[in-house]
């Protein structure tokens, strides 16, 4: 008999990698907000590290900016290196169950960025400090949580990236975050043999669902599709949330 486990793994990883191939991010974000729904956000992090880490090297090499990117955006990067560093414990301590509201809120803020089209700017003068700041910030967040999108997305849409290095950014930033968070986890005694069998078929259906996400971004409007992700997401945001206050409650 097939582990409920797999067939849970394979149906979230399908979903999340679709969502990377049309709007070309949200990996990380699906995966966990759909995780974090049956399991605690430890497991789910043990699960999505290896996936998030190839497809964000992949991403990483994909485009001519690299050289550009590192140059503007090592002190985001070494800020949320020293930010998972100091938030280390945060997944095994006591208190790693209120992961999952953390994780909801992120995910509505994320959304609601995402739908308002918010324009920071910050000035070329100020890109070092502020970058080094946001990347502590990310840091913690993603200490505990798995995510790191807030707030190091929209500061990077603030210094001006445009869409193609853009997107190679998000992969060489993401691949330094989920590194950093891999050496978390190590440590924390939380990925383990245990979490190699799920690890794997994560990885497969990511590509899967990333192939499918590609072919289908070329037949649909990807600004609509990307206008009902981001609503979908405050949903799961709000259930995450509420589900996890109950249990306290209770």
């Amino acid at each position: 008999m097939i582990d409920p486990l797999l067939i849970l793994v394979a149906a979230v990883f399908l979903i999340a990698g679709f969502v990377k191939g049309v709007i070309g991010l949200g990996l990380p974000t699906v995966s966990m907000g759909l995780l974090a729904v049956s399991m605690a956000p430890g497991r789910a992090i043990a699960i999505v590290i290896v996936p998030a880490i190839i497809t964000n090297i992949w991403q990483t090499f994909v485009g001519p900016h690299l050289r550009d990117i590192l140059k503007r955006l090592w002190p985001l990067m070494v800020g949320t290196v020293i930010g998972c560093w100091l938030n280390a414990g945060a997944l095994t301590g006591p208190y790693a169950r209120y992961g999952t509201v953390v994780l909801g809120v992120l995910l509505i803020v994320y959304a609601v960025i995402g739908l308002n089209k918010f324009h920071f700017r910050v000035a070329p003068k100020n890109e070092k400090w502020v970058g080094g700041v946001v990347g502590i910030v990310t840091g913690v967040i993603s200490a505990s949580t798995g995510v790191q999108v807030i707030p190091s997305m929209p500061f990077m849409q603030a210094i001006g990236m445009e869409k193609d290095e853009l997107v190679q950014a998000l992969g060489v930033f993401f691949t330094t975050a989920t590194l950093a968070l891999a050496f978390n986890l190590t440590a924390g005694g939380l990925l383990t043999p245990a979490n190699a069998v799920p690890g794997a078929i994560a990885m497969a259906f990511a590509f899967a669902g990333m192939f499918i996400g590609q072919s289908v971004r070329t037949r649909m409007p990807a600004e609509a599709f990307r206008r009902w992700f981001l609503i979908a997401m405050i949903l799961l945001g709000l259930y995450l949330v509420g589900g996890a206050l109950l249990k306290e409650i209770a």
